[in-house]
């Protein structure tokens, strides 16, 4: 028999579950799905070799296209941002190829402790997680590579962990500059359709991305975009793989199809995600986004408190990663705000676990919304007894009161 605290524990668990209102998931993705995009995934399951998932296929096939404003191919896995990160190296280098990678943040450290663990020799360059890419720090180490041995240069757009966001179209600048031949690869797995990315006119290899984030979708779907040189190299490369196997998989979506059975459900979201943005129109959806992620920068300077990225023009549109006065932790404060005032803000990862927290503002996403995590983080901030100065809320509505949106 239980004792007489247990079971009153048990029974203020199972009667005290439910909580008035929203939940504000404020984390820098998964994103919030919009309605539209869950009553999308909520059609009946099709016969994934009949026509009409066909229909479906090339609709989505075609339309992702235009998300990542190239007109080369995009394939479609189900699969985790990991997953495609997976596919692009085993499709296009060979066993024991030098990579350059550049460290900005906990995911491009994973990125390079994959690349690492499935055979290829990263060459990485240290950073402080203070900022994005330096792109004279890629240039110096191609220029320097006179062998040709680093195949691939990796980086990571969208630094989610850290807030900040590197320069593709300048990396892309100082490879030609260089004169290497080494591809180049890009995650944008919270860029894309939150922040302008252009996989063709930035010259980009392969890029990565996933469903989660911009893209407004449950996690599930991953993403290469790839170029004709991308598919040259793919015809040379030697590394073992079968599921990620972009001949495959090319081959099976020139008809609409998969090789494979495929996250039918979640291309129906997929299908209405690139509907959304459409009609919102990319240049808005972008302009969206920086107007609300500047009015949450501003609300923290306010605060009195210290933005994780040191470089203005490389904070990021997505999320706002926010440094934790010395003696105090972030997971503490995170704990209490989301009891408190019921907001799920992002913990801080790697080097900086605990002593950040992340105030995440991407996917479909306004001013109300954001307003209310503001709040919220404000109220969290004073319970948890973290100093800071009052106004930070001011300054948010005053920039948002002057900077409007498109009606």
């Amino acid at each position: 028999m239980l004792p007489a605290v247990q079971v009153h524990s048990f029974k203020a668990l199972l009667f005290m579950t439910y909580r008035s209102g929203r939940h504000f998931l404020q984390i820098p993705g998964p994103s919030n799905v919009p309605d539209r995009i869950l009553h999308a995934t909520a059609m009946p399951t099709i016969d994934h070799r009949g026509p009409t998932f066909a229909a479906l296929g090339h609709e989505v096939l075609t339309g992702i296209r235009r998300i990542f404003q190239t007109d080369q191919p995009v394939i479609i896995y189900p699969s985790s941002g990991t997953g495609a990160w997976e596919a692009a190296l085993v499709n296009t280098l060979n066993p024991g190829d030098a990579v350059l990678m550049a460290e900005t943040g906990q995911f491009a450290a994973l990125w390079n402790d994959l690349a690492t663990k499935i055979g290829f020799k990263p060459q990485y360059i240290a950073g402080d997680w203070r900022r994005g890419v330096i792109p004279d720090q890629i240039e110096d180490a191609l220029r320097a590579d006179s062998d040709r041995k680093i195949k691939a240069v990796c980086i990571v757009h969208n630094e989610t962990s850290t807030g900040t966001t590197s320069k593709v179209a300048r990396v892309r600048e100082a490879i030609d500059a260089a004169g290497h031949p080494a591809l180049l690869m890009v995650d944008t797995v919270s860029g894309l359709g939150s922040i302008d990315y252009r996989h063709q006119e930035w010259g980009v290899d392969v890029t990565v991305s996933g469903s989660q984030k911009g893209l407004m979708l449950p996690p599930g779907l991953g993403f290469n975009a790839i170029s004709e040189k991308a598919l040259a190299a793919h015809k040379t490369s030697k590394f073992p793989r079968s599921y990620w196997d972009w001949t495959n998989m090319l081959a099976a979506n020139a008809g609409g199809s998969f090789p494979f059975t495929p996250a039918t459900n979640l291309l129906y979201g997929l299908k209405e995600a690139i509907a959304m943005l459409e009609e919102e129109g990319l240049p808005n959806v972008f302009a969206r986004h920086h107007r609300l992620a500047e009015a949450a920068r501003r609300c923290v300077t306010a605060w009195g408190l210290d933005i994780q990225c040191v470089v203005p023009d490389e904070r990021s549109d997505i999320v706002t990663t926010v440094r934790m006065p010395e003696g105090h932790s972030g997971d503490a404060f995170r704990k209490v705000a989301l009891e408190r005032f019921d907001v799920s803000l992002g913990s801080g990862l790697g080097r900086i676990a605990d002593k950040v927290f992340r105030i995440g503002h991407l996917g479909d996403f306004n001013e109300s919304m954001l307003m209310g995590t503001l709040a919220d983080v404000e109220m969290g901030l004073t319970v948890a007894g973290v100093p800071h100065d009052k106004g930070g809320i001011d300054a948010a509505m005053s920039w948002l009161t002057g900077n409007a949106g498109p009606l």
